[in-house]
C-alpha cells in the first residue's frame, strides 16, 4: 500500500460511524450485510449510513455487490490487511521480538490457503 492510499484509508476510518461500520463488517464476515441492515445496527438514518458507506467504499476499504433489490456491502480483507502491513512495513529497526505480538494478532486473521487447510 503506498502513503497516499494508506492516508484516504485512514481519513475514511477516523470518522466514529465509519469506524463502527468497518468493524461490523469484519464480523459479518465475506457474506457482508445489507445497507439497511448497517444503518439499523449502526442506529443511523439510511442516507446517513449511505453517506458513510460512499466514503468507505472510496478508500478502497468495502466492496458492494447488487442481490436483487439490496445491496449488500463487505470488507475488503485484502485492503485492510495492506493497512496493516504498510504501519509495520519498517517496524521494530531490527527487533522483530517488538512486533511479535502485532504480527501473532495479525496472522490471527489471514485469509487461510487450501494448502493450509490441508
Amino acid at each position: 500500500m503506498h502513503e497516499r492510499q494508506a492516508l484516504i484509508a485512514f481519513g475514511a476510518l477516523s470518522q466514529e460511524t465509519r469506524l463502527q461500520v468497518i468493524r461490523m463488517l469484519v464480523v459479518a464476515g465475506p457474506d457482508g450485510m445489507a445497507a439497511g441492515a448497517i444503518a439499523e445496527k449502526a442506529e443511523v438514518s439510511p442516507s446517513n449510513v449511505s453517506f458513510h458507506l460512499k466514503e468507505l467504499e472510496r478508500s478502497g476499504l468495502i466492496a458492494q455487490q447488487r442481490e436483487s433489490r439490496s445491496i449488500i456491502y463487505t470488507a475488503n480483507y485484502e485492503a485492510l490487511g495492506g493497512l496493516v502491513r504498510f504501519l509495520m512495513e519498517d517496524c521494530c529497526s531490527g527487533h522483530p521480538e517488538i512486533c511479535a505480538p502485532a504480527a501473532e494478532v495479525a496472522a490471527c486473521c489471514a485469509p487461510k490457503t487450501e494448502e493450509k487447510l490441508q
